[in-house]
């Protein structure tokens, strides 16, 4: 009997043990562009029970599992979800094989709050330009996207040198400042995740925490209010990522280069609800120009929370403090017979004084909050605030070389001024809306209200000191005049009787950057004003798709208000009212090509608070600009979009026309006044490509045609010349061969190119600059056996001479001489 029982006890556990017989299953998740995905959640259901599992950096997962039928589930943020019926049979093991995920903006969050999935230089969709994602084939505007990818591979350490790749951006000088579209920037602030900063980046900050770039061309004043006609720089902040990731990198090279960056990332609970990322970095960098050097230091950690599918916060801080030189660049020797010669000076040459200095300090704390309220309704908020402020002390050119005492200009001789100028500025920004998602097997429609504040403050206790012109008997400086020759004291300049300056003169010809004593300059003293610039704005948003047609209807209702002198006895207000609207349709044309028409408008109030102007040498004193009439414009476009190679391949294409009017501008004969320019037209054809040709085979290209010309002025000269700043012709080019077998299997190569043609001074002169081609190679090189690469970027190959731009002839910025980057990277 015992025996018998002993028996059954083995059979039943026999049976139980085939019944529930382990089977080990395994696969490897991959993206469209054949990348592994690391920390997909992979999830096998059966009507039992759930397991789940995540992939390896490899994309691989394997899991134990009883026999039976399961459906597997792959869920990874920004991809479309994957689900197979699978029957795992009797076996110990079943193999999945590949399984390659979609992306879809169906699955991304409505505010960008974790991280990029692909790692690679395309993008294909944007959050920014419509305020939820939306993949930019189906975006009737044109979008140029560099990512951190594309900035690594070029070493493109500052805004500049990234978005430079884009079609019809041209930097306009040393500054963080640029062209779009032939339109020169007004505004002085940037967009940080879709919302409006006040940040001037005199010192160009480390790009280690951005995530990429997007330049949204044209006027985007629907989206983002006060925005600039040409197009709207926006910086997308790296975010925490669900799988663990740490990198740090560290940079040598030519001018005294010093980089060190650190990137980590990951969850911070076993549950992955909170997340995290932490960049840092700190440079100490001089110049191939005299007395330049831009040392900085950045901080900036966020954290996200996903307490459940349908909500997440996200909150991050960046913290930046840069120290060096307000570099206002290579002055020429004075018109001789009504021409300048570019090469009168040396590119290096500066005016400033070795104990000139400036300082920038930045502060910014950003938060996030999406919360999908039903299936079909969301709700988003945004919120920003910043500090900033700055401290200067600097020698510059005064606008025009130095006179003799009969009023008869000395070329080699530069007038100078001192400025000793502090500001802080402190600036909120806000952002909350509704989205409504409705859609079946053939139409869908995405409907948004929502409402948009900004306020930026520059507060009381800014001051702007300075010296400059001539020295009287009286014991003041003034301008001079000959007439008044006698009443003004003198000195021998070899030989030369001239008026005394007031800050010694700089010898073009023989130049001395020695330490300058400033105590005995006759300095006049002002208070900055404060001032206050409020706007808020309410707007509705629909976008609709039935078949291949979709159409995208924004209007948007902004008021303003500019107060000038703020809370003072003599406070000016001024208030500024506008309608908004943008149509855009576009039409897939095939599977992979879609065409599109927009048209869209943009209004820009004049503001106190702009200082990238051409009136910025004395815009204190200028009177209120606000007290002008708004800036206006518009922008036709047409253009096209194809995804190619399987989605690895981007190419973009526009036309387009933007007008703009009331564009205000320092009087050439009266610097303490501002007058308005009356309207300009930009028109041109743009092309961009980005991603992968080959699978070790990565290109970027852009070429621009700018036809932007003067319509109306006051100068009736003018009318009809083109715009200064804007290149007719210009392209770029970037690309990346990595080796796979042979001799030269962990080696890659880059080769990059810029061309721009020939392009007018900003203002004043009319200084025409050549065109020029520049070109940039790079070596990489991948040690087997450890996530490590070294990078050696020598950028202006052929030792070009070139000039980026300028805005006269006293302020010319020329490019960098050839120089060399050497950059480790090791990740773990």
């Amino acid at each position: 009997m015992k025996i018998l029982n002993s028996l059954f006890t083995i059979t039943l556990a026999l049976l139980s043990y085939v019944s529930l017989a382990q089977v080990q299953v395994t696969g490897t998740v991959i993206d469209n562009q054949d990348i592994p995905v690391t920390g997909a959640t992979v999830l096998l259901k059966s009507i039992a029970n759930t397991f789940g599992k995540l992939t390896n950096n490899k994309g691989q997962f394997e899991a134990e599992i009883p026999s039976g039928s399961y459906t597997i589930e792959v869920r990874y943020l920004g991809f479309q979800v994957y689900r197979k019926n699978i029957e795992t049979g009797n076996g110990t093991t079943f193999d999945i094989g590949i399984i390659r995920l979609e992306e879809g903006t169906e699955q991304l969050q409505n505010v960008e709050v974790i991280g990029r999935a692909r790692t690679d230089y395309n993008s294909d969709y944007s959050f920014s330009s419509t305020k939820v994602a939306i993949k930019n084939k189906e975006l009737p505007q044109a979008v140029s996207t560099i990512t951190k990818e594309l900035m690594n591979d070029r070493q493109a350490f500052q805004i500049a040198d990234a978005i430079k790749t884009s079609s019809s951006v041209t930097h306009t000088g040393f500054y963080n400042h640029f062209n779009i579209r032939g339109i020169i920037q007004a505004e002085d602030g940037q967009l940080i995740n879709g919302l409006r900063t006040r940040q001037y980046y005199f010192l160009q900050p480390i790009t280690s925490h951005i995530e990429r770039a997007e330049v949204i061309k044209g006027p985007s004043s629907v989206t983002f209010s006060s925005v600039d006609p040409g197009g709207s720089v926006n910086l997308v902040t790296k975010k925490p990522l669900k799988e663990k990731r740490r990198e740090v990198s560290a940079t040598t090279g030519s001018f005294g280069t010093l980089r060190a960056t650190a990137d980590f990332t990951g969850p911070l609970n076993e549950s992955g609800t909170l997340l995290y990322r932490l960049n840092g970095a700190v440079q100490e960098a001089r110049s191939f120009r005299d007395l330049v050097e831009n040392n900085q230091f950045l901080l900036a950690p966020s954290i996200t929370f996903l307490p459940n599918n349908t909500t997440a916060l996200n909150v991050e801080m960046i913290y930046s403090n840069g120290k060096g030189n307000l570099d206002r660049g290579q002055p020429l020797f004075g018109a001789i017979n009504g021409n300048f010669d570019l090469n009168s000076t040396k590119i290096n040459t500066n005016v400033a004084a070795a104990n000139d200095f400036y300082t920038s300090k930045e502060f910014m704390v950003l938060s996030n909050f999406s919360k999908e309220i039903t299936d079909h309704i969301g709700f988003n908020a945004s919120y920003m605030k910043q500090t900033w402020e700055e401290d200067l002390a600097e020698h510059r050119v005064a606008g025009a070389a130095a006179v003799d005492i009969e009023g008869n200009a000395i070329p080699t001789l530069a007038e100078l001024r001192y400025v000793e100028r502090q500001q802080f500025w402190i600036t909120d920004n806000y952002t909350a809306y509704l989205n409504f998602d409705f859609e079946n097997d053939s139409f869908s429609n995405k409907l948004l209200v929502g409402y948009d504040g900004s306020r930026w403050e520059r507060t009381i206790g800014g001051s702007s000191n300075g010296a400059r012109r001539y020295r009287r008997l009286n014991g003041t400086a003034t301008s001079f005049n000959p007439e008044e020759a006698d009443q003004f004291e003198t000195i021998d300049i070899d030989g030369v009787i001239a008026p005394k300056p007031n800050v010694s003169h700089f010898d073009l010809a023989d130049p001395n950057n020695t330490s300058r004593e400033t105590s005995g300059y006759i300095t006049s003293e002002f208070a900055i004003p404060a001032n206050l610039t409020t706007s808020n704005g309410i707007y509705i948003q629909n976008q609709f798709k039935i078949g291949k047609f979709s159409a995208l209807l924004n209007l948007r209702y902004d008021w303003y208000e500019d107060i000038f002198d703020y809370e003072s006895d003599s406070e000016q207000s001024y208030k500024n009212e506008a309608f908004i609207p943008r149509i855009g349709v576009t039409y897939e044309a095939t599977d992979q090509i879609s065409v599109y028409a927009s048209y869209v408008e943009g209004f820009q109030p004049q503001s106190n608070t702009v200082t990238l102007s051409p009136f910025t040498e004395d815009f204190f004193f200028a009177g209120s600009p606000a007290s002008f009439d708004p800036l206006e414009s518009n922008n036709i476009e047409f253009g096209a979009k194809g995804e190619f190679l399987g989605g690895k391949m981007t190419v973009n294409a526009s036309v387009y026309q933007i007008t703009q009017k009331n564009l205000l501008q320092q009087d050439p004969n009266e610097e303490s006044i501002l007058t308005e320019r009356g309207e300009q037209r930009s028109k041109g054809f743009e092309w961009d490509l980005s991603g992968y040709v080959m699978p070790n085979l990565q290109l970027s290209a852009s070429y621009a045609y700018i036809d932007a010309e003067i319509i109306e002025d006051d100068d009736p000269a003018l009318v009809g010349e083109r715009i200064g700043g804007a290149p007719e012709h210009s392209a770029n080019f970037w690309g990346r061969y990595d080796f796979t077998h042979g001799v030269l299997k962990n080696m890659g190569l880059g080769l990059g190119m810029e061309y721009r043609g020939d392009r007018l001074s900003w203002y004043g002169d009319r200084l025409t600059l050549p065109s020029y081609t520049v070109f940039d190679a790079a070596v990489y090189y991948r040690p087997t056996g450890i996530d490590m690469q070294i990078a050696i970027k020598l950028n202006n190959l052929f030792d070009e001479t070139y000039w980026n731009g300028a805005l006269n002839a006293t302020r010319l910025f020329p490019g960098a001489p050839r120089n060399v980057l050497l950059t480790t990277t090791y990740k773990f």
